[in-house]
């Protein structure tokens, strides 16, 4: 099974994102590191637990996965994040669990990630 492997996929409903959909509307990333996926892991790791609300359900060497509330409601999305290399790189799915549309809400949580790791030197702008 390759990296990629472990992120879900994201089905027919628009309230989900990620590196390997092949709808480009629910496509992002995957995101090139520029430095060593070693030393990169720790940083991915502090900048998902930097968004708001959010919180490390399971890591598992080069994979985790987060939940992430909403503000008023408190429903909950996924947030998956996976090193996949050769080439080394982030992939991201971020997806509702509830409802049918999202309002935009994963793909602007999977883009303060990717600027997270841009600020921090990780991936490539």
């Amino acid at each position: 099974m390759s990296a990629l492997d472990r992120l879900a996929d994201c089905g027919r409903r628009p309230n989900c994102v990620s590196s390997t959909a092949t709808d480009p509307r629910r496509r992002v990333g995957p995101w090139p590191l520029i430095v060593d996926p070693e030393a990169a892991w720790k940083a991915i790791r502090a900048a998902v637990e930097s968004l708001p609300r959010t919180k490390i359900i399971d890591s598992d060497g080069d994979y985790l996965r987060a939940e992430a509330r909403s503000r008023i409601f408190r429903f909950v999305d996924d947030l998956e994040v996976v090193l996949a290399p050769d080439p080394d790189r982030v992939a991201v799915r971020s997806a509702s669990r509830l409802g049918y549309s999202d309002r935009g809400v994963n793909r602007r949580r999977a883009e303060a990630l990717r600027r997270r790791l841009v600020a921090d030197g990780l991936i490539a702008p």
